[in-house]
């Protein structure tokens, strides 16, 4: 059984929200938070150029399923009291809808399209979080979701892109599903004594059994899956999906929300430079975009200048409350149990 990090040990039913200052450890992780979207960033070459076309709830399901069981047998640890419904829900927007409307989008739309509708996922985030975390994201991370968006739709977006309604659709549903996720993995956190792996296998397990029945249903399997298809899949099931999820996961409940969303811009940015490196050129108007997109991910990452007092002094009322609430929490399990 893993054993939580010290910095997420949390009481039941208390938010997985760290309020620690960033320092070379949390560089660290935010770093390796941001392979999981940098790897996502090779779903589109990989969808159009390796797997057999009309098959997203299929390449959902290998992508989410086999990964999630392999964590199941490595972690062997099953959710427990209310962490069945919460896994299942989490599963249900990070997996069993985000995968297939990923692929759909991916299929119907050119790369760009797709690409800008992602990018407004920070935006996303930060309008849940103050309903869901009860935290208002400042201006300062506002304006840059703004910029990032800006910045993804002058790299992708061309004269020559085309609008489908249901690649819009599913393009935007899996950014708000995706947002979602993120806000709940965040308000719930952790049950005691989990680690993020385990979090993932029970999400993916989830998102994949969701995924079976219907993929079979509805389209079935792909008639002939060559080579090619075959290390697709495998490399969307193991980095593109138990790994990176992992990451993921590990990150955003350690990260402030502000911080850890605006981490998806790395997707359309790393297709962007997949696409540099299969022979295509950026206009100087791409270059600039791109190199907005990254400062805002970048600036995302930090907190306004002139508030840094505030925040500080907002920390430490946090701590003193946080007290408080530790206190308090055993009498709170009591009442719930």
């Amino acid at each position: 059984m893993h054993t939580p990090h010290p910095s997420t040990e949390r009481a039941p039913g208390r938010p997985w929200i760290s309020h620690a200052p960033r320092s070379a450890t949390t560089v660290a992780l935010t770093t390796l938070t941001a392979l999981a979207p940098a790897s996502w960033g090779t779903t589109y070459v990989v969808t159009t150029q390796l797997l057999p076309p009309g098959h997203p709830l299929f390449a959902g399901m290998l992508r989410a399923l086999p990964g999630g069981l392999l964590a199941l047998v490595i972690t062997r640890v099953l959710p427990r009291g209310d962490w069945w419904w919460r896994a299942t829900v989490l599963g249900a927007l990070n997996i069993g809808a985000l995968y297939p409307l990923l692929f759909v989008a991916a299929e119907r739309l050119p790369g760009g399209v797709a690409a800008t509708l992602s990018a407004t996922q920070p935006l996303m985030v930060a309008g849940l979080a103050v309903a869901l975390l009860h935290v208002r994201p400042t201006a300062w991370r506002l304006a840059w979701g703004v910029f990032g968006v800006v910045g993804v739709g002058l790299v992708v977006l061309g004269p020559q892109a085309r609008l489908d309604a249901v690649g819009v659709l599913a393009g935007l549903g899996g950014t708000a599903t995706m947002a979602a996720g993120i806000v709940l993995t965040k308000r719930w956190g952790l049950p005691a004594g989990v680690g993020p792996l385990t979090l993932t296998g029970w999400q993916l397990t989830a998102g994949g059994l969701l995924l079976l029945p219907l993929t079979f249903a509805i389209e079935g399997a792909p008639p002939r899956i060559d080579a090619g298809a075959a290390s697709g899949y495998l490399w969307l099931g193991s980095v593109g999906g138990l790994i990176a999820s992992t990451l993921w996961f590990r990150g955003i409940g350690r990260l402030p929300v502000g911080a850890s969303a605006p981490l998806v811009l790395l997707s359309p940015l790393v297709a962007a430079v997949i696409g540099v490196a299969m022979g295509e050129s950026l206009s100087p108007l791409q270059t600039f975009g791109f190199v907005l997109a990254l400062a805002a991910l970048l600036a995302a990452q930090l907190d306004s200048p002139n508030l840094s007092g505030r925040m500080a002094s907002g920390r430490r009322r946090e701590a003193r409350s946080e007290k408080t609430e530790l206190l308090d929490d055993p009498i709170r399990e009591g009442r719930t149990r």
